[in-house]
């Protein structure tokens, strides 16, 4: 029985361990597409906010979870307007992407995954197997937390509060 605790420990801890602290140099250099059709790197998106806490949802217009979440995204903006929140859409369909975000009057900084969720070196390094996604990123560029796939997960705003 000590045997199974014990390897059951091992394989919980080892699967806690493997996300990232920080993002790959190719995920970084992903490029992403703004609003105004301009074309940056991921790099350059988080550089913009250098020295903030940054929250990233990476979302799509035609996601049910990712209209859900809109309304928590809104809370957690109320309760913490320091972040910064970027949105990553995965929309192939730029009209769609553009009338979401006035629709849901989402506020933030904007962007689109010109690939998709299912191509590219960002959502390679994320593993996206699943939209909504929650990246929190600190104020040194380090991933904080990784793979949140609701809103209203706390880890989120524990996140959000930790000071590094």
């Amino acid at each position: 029985m000590k045997k199974i605790i014990l390897l059951f420990l091992l394989t919980f801890i080892g699967c806690t361990s493997n996300e990232p602290k920080e993002f790959s140099e190719k995920a970084l250099q992903d490029m992403l597409i703004g609003l105004d059709s301009s074309k940056l790197t991921f790099r350059e998106v988080l550089m913009d906010h250098k020295g903030k806490k940054i929250l990233i949802d990476v979302w799509a217009s035609w996601c049910k979870d990712c209209v859900t979440g809109v309304s928590e995204i809104k809370k957690l903006q109320k309760e913490f307007p320091e972040v910064a929140y970027v949105f990553l859409s995965v929309d192939f369909s730029k009209p769609s992407w553009k009338r979401f975000i006035t629709k849901h009057n989402l506020v933030g900084d904007h962007y689109n995954l010109p690939k998709g969720m299912n191509s590219g070196d960002f959502v390679d390094f994320i593993n996206l197997g699943w939209i909504p996604r929650y990246i929190v990123v600190d104020e040194k560029g380090g991933i904080q937390l990784f793979n949140a796939t609701k809103a209203s997960d706390k880890r989120i705003v524990t996140a959000l509060k930790n000071k590094i």
